[in-house]
């Protein structure tokens, strides 16, 4: 999953990144509103951290704007404001949810975690394709219950294939989910990690099958037998 955390604290930004990162996402930061509102536009998230009191916009009107051009990505709130008033005009807004400072670690992973599944609310909590299956609370990967050691831009490719399993993803649509708004991904780059992920799914019934032209897709080859 790609979150973007919005937040102009240097030193909790560093500490929330390494807890999510350590938590299998992938995540950008950015300090400010207009350079929220850049990554909003260049890059699809899954769900994004958004700070109250920051510098050039706020993140009042960063939610407002995101919700004005009907972009429906969850949003959770980080604020230092514990007041009901606030949170009522957060949530009014079109905020997801909301989280006052200081907060615990594991509380704020298990809200980013429910608030990613409520975009597929019929989605198990454990994925599979053939003897692959995707854990999405611990975010791992698992062949016969064997973990699967993998980058993060490893696992963010696989994890678009699971999620859309039996349908083709556009080599387009796996390229933005990897690029920041400053360091896109190029489609070659999509290909070494294809090429990396079908030797390590070599035991698995799992396959990733190249349509030319179109994208690939994510099958059990079993089926085929």
């Amino acid at each position: 999953m790609r979150l973007l955390l919005v937040e102009d604290n240097d030193q909790l930004a560093h500490w929330l990144a390494k807890i999510l990162r350590d938590d299998g996402f992938m995540l950008d930061r950015v300090s400010d509103g207009e350079a929220a509102e850049s990554a909003l536009r260049a890059v699809p998230y899954d769900v994004v951290l958004l700070d109250l009191n920051l510098p050039q916009l706020s993140g009042k009107s960063v939610l407002r704007r995101m919700r004005e051009r009907e972009d429906a990505t969850p949003v959770l709130i980080l604020t230092a404001t514990g007041a009901v008033d606030e949170k009522v005009v957060c949530l009014g807004a079109g905020a997801d949810d909301y989280i006052v400072k200081p907060f615990d670690a594991r509380e704020l992973v298990a809200r980013v975690k429910v608030l990613a599944r409520r975009q597929a609310p019929s989605r198990s909590n454990r994925l599979k394709c053939g003897n692959l299956t995707y854990d999405m609370d611990r975010c791992q990967f698992a062949v016969e219950g064997e973990p699967l050691t993998l980058t993060p831009r490893e696992h963010a490719v696989l994890e678009a294939l699971i999620l859309r399993a039996k349908k083709t993803v556009a080599k387009t649509m796996l390229a933005d989910s990897l690029s920041n708004a400053d360091a896109p991904t190029s489609e070659d780059a999509i290909e070494i990690y294809v090429s990396r992920l079908r030797k390590k799914l070599e035991k698995s019934t799992a396959t990733i099958i190249t349509l030319r032209g179109l994208g690939y897709l994510l099958e059990d080859g079993a089926d085929d037998e």
